[in-house]
């Protein structure tokens, strides 16, 4: 296993429960070393797409992976507030400096006044048939999407007020200084 190091560089990449990438970030920077996640720092990130677009993401954002938790976190640091989108994915592994987590579609978005929105219940549905997602893995997957919306009500983590703030802070200045 690699050692992580803080203020290094890593890609993420997303891929579908086929083994096939669904899409990959060129950037992201370690801020923090945690048991139990990893949390990262970005902005204007160039991402791929499986099928060869590239975009860049438009604002800065931290984000927390996890050792054991089926989902990560996006924050969206935007100038009309803090978005939360967050993914249905299982837990990360690294492997040749890369992030690497399995995407499975379900994804929870979270509004700056705390309301959240389930997305891609259909994408899921779909994908769990196509690519014979077992009994056992569906019950995860539901148990771990109503866990996170949980964490979201009780705004714990990285729903805390201003739980980004020294993230963000962390991040402009490894950027600044390197």
């Amino acid at each position: 296993m690699e050692n992580f190091e803080i203020g290094k560089r890593y890609e993420i990449h997303s891929y579908k429960h086929d083994g096939c990438i669904h899409r990959a970030w060129d950037e992201a920077v370690l801020l923090e070393i945690n048991d139990n996640y990893l949390i990262f720092g970005n902005e204007r990130t160039k991402v791929t797409e499986s099928d060869g677009r590239t975009w860049r993401t438009r604002e800065p954002a931290i984000l927390y992976f996890f050792k054991d938790s089926w989902f990560n976190i996006i924050v969206q640091c935007k100038k009309t507030g803090i978005y939360y989108y967050c993914n249905i994915a299982s837990p990360y592994i690294l492997e040749d400096n890369t992030i690497k987590y399995i995407d499975y579609d379900l994804d929870l978005r979270v509004f700056p006044d705390g309301s959240f929105k389930v997305l891609d219940r259909g994408e899921y549905k779909y994908h769990k048939q196509l690519m014979n997602y077992s009994n056992d893995l569906d019950l995860i997957l539901r148990t771990e999407l109503t866990n996170l919306i949980n964490i979201v009500r009780k705004k714990e983590m990285a729903f805390k007020p201003h739980a980004v703030d020294k993230y963000y802070e962390q991040y402009k200045n490894i950027i600044h200084n390197s």
